[in-house]
């Protein structure tokens, strides 16, 4: 067995709390039982001190009273133990491996990936520790940044420094998995861009908007992961780098900057770790449809209803977002990054986003 660091050590603790408070309530003649925030957008308030959305106060509580309810028990003790196991011997796997090894769980095994997913945020919220502290490692990659940022993180030959602009090919700095790892040295930048689509990614950067403009280009790769967002959080916060993002104009689009900037309501309970609250959101914009006669394709009847029920979301609540969505269902039409191409292939990099980027007052040139 490999000797656990002070990290993981502590992560073990905090899961053996849990354990223990089973153990009590059953010794003291009560059925085990554990109590969690109510995980859904009608419980998501707005936190004054961080700026960021958090689950409100309306909870749940789950117990050992059915026979349901008990097996999902059963289920949260199983991975728990199967998490120390992981801590204690050092080694790391993915939800989805989770789900499978869960096979040999009898009573205990997953019935859908939704459901280990699930447990695992539970674990988070009762810990109060990310996912990673457990050696949960993502499915999906990291973002791909290309710009004048400098870091350093420890490789199988050492440490070692990584200029995101000159040490880096056209597909740029991947993000690991775990970025606590990594450490922020230095940058020239005078903001982050953080781009929805590879299209556009590669565009800026044959267009050298990265060089002309001091930018870092950050390719989110659709939906951000979190260690995408917690880096994007890591660069604002820890080196002051402004954060804008820059997505499709459809109501899926909005969402990616709404988990960079307010957090997702699936992740709530990591909001202060995720959420970069001081966040821009630049386009593409319904407004922008209109002011640069931007080629759209009509809204779908499912684009129509996500629209609507962005409107009840309170992270969408401002009066830009509300004036922006309305505008949105009364043209029937959105757009995507690329269209700015139909005013030649240099507009997006010579004329809208330097004007975009003055209006929010952080070029750097």
């Amino acid at each position: 067995m490999s000797e656990m660091n002070e990290r993981d050590v502590a992560t073990r603790k905090r899961l053996m709390e849990i354990a223990k408070v089973w153990y009590d309530q059953i010794g003291g003649g009560d059925v085990p039982s554990i109590t969690l925030p109510t995980r859904t957008k009608h419980n998501i308030e707005y936190d004054d001190d961080s700026e960021v959305w958090k689950y409100g106060e309306k909870e749940s509580t789950r117990n050992a009273g059915t026979v349901k309810s008990s097996i999902q028990m059963l289920k949260m003790a199983y991975v728990m133990d199967f998490i120390k196991m992981q801590l204690q011997e050092n080694r790391s796997s993915t939800l989805r491996e989770m789900y499978y090894i869960s096979e040999g769980w009898k009573q205990a095994k997953f019935h859908a990936q939704n459901e280990s997913n699930y447990l695992v945020e539970d674990l988070e919220i009762i810990t109060n520790l990310q996912r990673e502290f457990f050696h949960m490692r993502p499915e999906e990659d990291g973002a791909s940044i290309f710009g004048p940022l400098r870091v350093r993180e420890n490789t199988r030959r050492g440490m070692k420094e990584i200029h995101c602009q000159d040490d880096v090919g056209e597909a740029g700095y991947n993000i690991p998995n775990n970025v606590e790892n990594v450490e922020l040295v230095d940058h020239d930048a005078s903001c982050v861009i953080a781009i929805e689509t590879g299209g556009m990614f590669s565009r800026l950067q044959e267009n050298g908007f990265d060089e002309d403009y001091n930018t870092v280009l950050l390719h989110l790769k659709g939906q951000p992961s979190r260690a995408t967002r917690r880096m994007l959080k890591r660069m604002n916060e820890e080196l002051g780098i402004p954060v804008v993002v820059f997505t499709d104009g459809d109501p899926w689009s909005y969402r990616i900057y709404a988990s960079v900037a307010y957090g997702s309501i699936k992740a709530a309970h990591m909001s202060e770790l995720l959420a970069t609250p001081s966040a821009h959101f630049i386009g593409v914009k319904p407004s922008d449809i209109q002011r640069y006669n931007l080629p759209a394709d009509k809204l779908s009847e499912k684009d129509v209803e996500a629209l609507k029920a962005e409107l009840s979301d309170p992270r969408f609540g401002s009066e830009f977002w509300k004036n922006e969505i309305n505008l949105q269902l009364k043209m029937g039409l959105k757009s995507e990054q690329q269209a700015f191409a139909s005013h030649g292939l240099d507009f997006v990099t010579k004329e809208y986003l330097p004007e975009m980027l003055s209006e929010i007052g952080v070029l750097k040139r």
